[in-house]
Formats: structure tokens, sequence, C-alpha cells
């Protein structure tokens, strides 16, 4: 059998994160990141704020599945492939997502979040082009929000990939677009 972390139990978890996963969907990601109890909450945290900024849902999930692509992570790849149906982002979309290098066939502002997954994922420093890019295009705020989401996805798709968090054997995600906000 392959190394892996395993999922930490109830009784190996204390009473703030057993709290704290009650809260939320039954997600081995959420499970395994309980099991570092002091990063639990602030990493937590971090994840509603990435994912309540200015950048609507669909973008996002673009953004995300494009992260998970780039760094090779099917588990943020099945999640978010379920997220990004449900706000609206197509089969066909999903598919030039995780199928094409750069994505080219998406509308302009798609192949753009997407060639900004890419290059934070891949390069790790975004060339001047796609900065003035999407500066251009969003206002430095907006446009320090999505590099903000893209850098905090890279961060979890290495946190699942390395601790080699399993896919659950059922879809968790219902009609959520935001699982760790509650939005519906």
């Amino acid at each position: 059998m392959p190394s892996k972390i395993p999922l930490p139990s109830d009784d190996e978890l204390g009473p703030e994160q057993r709290d704290l996963l009650a809260k939320l969907p039954p997600l081995n990601v959420f499970r395994m990141v309980a099991g570092a109890p002091r990063a639990a909450r602030p990493f937590m945290a971090l994840g509603r704020a990435v994912l309540s900024t200015a950048l609507d849902a669909r973008r996002r999930e673009i953004a995300v599945l494009r992260v998970a692509h780039a760094t090779r992570a099917p588990y943020e790849w099945a999640q978010h492939e379920q997220l990004a149906g449900n706000v609206g982002v197509t089969d066909a979309e999903i598919r030039a997502i995780g199928g094409e290098d750069p994505v080219t066939s998406l509308d302009e502002e798609a192949n753009l979040i997407c060639r900004v997954a890419d290059e934070v994922s891949r390069d790790v420093r975004l060339s001047d082009e796609a900065l003035e890019q999407i500066v251009e295009r969003y206002g430095p705020r907006e446009a320090a929000e999505l590099i903000l989401l893209v850098s905090y996805y890279n961060m979890v798709s290495r946190f699942l990939e390395s601790t080699r968090v399993e896919i659950e054997q059922e879809p968790q995600l219902g009609g959520q677009v935001a699982p760790w906000t509650g939005e519906r």
C-alpha cells in the first residue's frame, strides 16, 4: 500500500476540530486539515476569504479548476468540477480547462484566468504581460484577489497531493457553490 497520512478519526481530534467539522460538508480535505489543529481554523478562514472576493463564483471555479489541472491534483479537480457545474461552467468548458495547454477556446476573460492560473502554478511569478492584463481588466484589488485565490488553491493542491487525500466515493457537494462559506 502506498504511503499516505491517514485521515484523523473523531477520537484523534479535539473538541474544537470536531465542532469545526460538524459545520462543514463531510469532505476528506476538511478532515485532513483538522488533523493540523493549530492551522485548521486559520486555513478555513482564509478559504472563506478567498471564496468571498469580488470574483464571481463562475470565474472563481474556472481559476480553481485550472490550478487543479496545472498542479495535477485529482482531489481538487473532482471537488471543483462539481462546484463549477453548480455555478454554470459547462461540460465543454470544463473539458477545455482540463485538456488544452494553453487554454484558448474559452472566451477572452476565461482564457486569461486560465493563463494566470497556469503561470502562478507553474512559474510561481506571474508574467508582466499577464499582470498588466488582469490589472487593466479588474483593477488592482480584484487582480490581487485573483492572484491570492490561485495561490491559495496551489497550497491546497500541494497539501492534498502530499498527504495523499483520497477522493470521496460519493459526491458530497450537491448544489453548493462554496462549501466553506455555506453559500448555496
